[in-house]
């Protein structure tokens, strides 16, 4: 696994692509967070806190992360290196999960320069340090889990399609179902109580905990649970492919 994993990690920082990806994230972030105008500003809110980089940061990722999976299993089956790969003595959980941390230390790329933010709301805080840190530590921790279940539904739609256009598009849908979609179906009140419990299949629901700096056992197994079905499910969907 570790040798699928290094594989894609240089591949993709060697070519251009994925620093090109981080620093698209890194300049959007910073764009809404310092310079628009917009209800993320936090010169505008007025507080020490990067709450705003959190709501904002999964919307970005939710485009960036299928950017970088999709090419994972689509590429190597469209460029027929996939027989390859099937040959050599590792298995296919290994390939899934070598590619899948790959991608995952990709997304944790894109989170390093927001410690660039961190210190600047630390320092014009008033007085200087007046941010909650625990509060964010709490963000940082779920916003890597969202990351990592981003990443799990990117390989999974990957693996059903040979087509790099097409899981792209697939792994944007289903990460933006997940995330956004649920939530407003349950929003509508059209099940009654059952509204609550399909709220809490929603990425949103169990993300928002943390960035209220609340570290709930039970959002942290959800993630977890969700990033193994994927990658059990984009397991299955590779072995079929043999």
């Amino acid at each position: 696994m570790f040798a699928v994993y290094k594989k894609e990690l240089l591949g993709n920082l060697g070519n251009w692509s994925a620093w090109i990806i981080i620093a698209a994230f890194s300049i959007i972030s910073g764009l809404f967070l310092f310079f628009f105008e917009n209800n993320s500003n936090i010169f505008d809110i007025g507080t020490a806190s990067l709450q705003s980089y959190f709501a904002l940061a999964p919307w970005i990722l939710m485009f960036v992360i299928p950017a970088v999976s999709m090419k994972t299993i689509a590429e190597e089956q469209q460029n027929g290196t996939l027989v390859w790969l099937f040959s050599q003595p590792v298995s296919v959980k290994d390939i899934v999960l070598g590619k899948f941390f790959s991608v995952w230390t990709i997304g944790f790329l894109c989170m390093l320069p927001s410690l660039v933010y961190f210190y600047t709301v630390y320092a014009l805080g008033v007085p200087e340090g007046n941010i909650d840190f625990g509060a964010t530590a709490g963000s940082y921790i779920g916003l890597l889990l969202l990351t990592g279940a981003f990443a799990g539904v990117g390989i999974l739609a990957s693996s059903v399609t040979g087509n790099q256009i097409t899981a792209y598009l697939l792994g944007l849908f289903m990460c933006f179902f997940l995330f956004y979609g649920i939530e407003q179906l349950a929003s509508f009140r059209l099940l009654g109580k059952a509204d609550y419990i399909l709220q809490n299949l929603g990425f949103y629901q169990h993300y928002a905990g943390f960035t209220r700096g609340l570290v709930d056992s039970r959002d942290l197994f959800y993630f977890l649970a969700i990033i193994l079905l994927s990658l059990f499910l984009s397991i299955i969907s590779v072995n079929k492919k043999k």
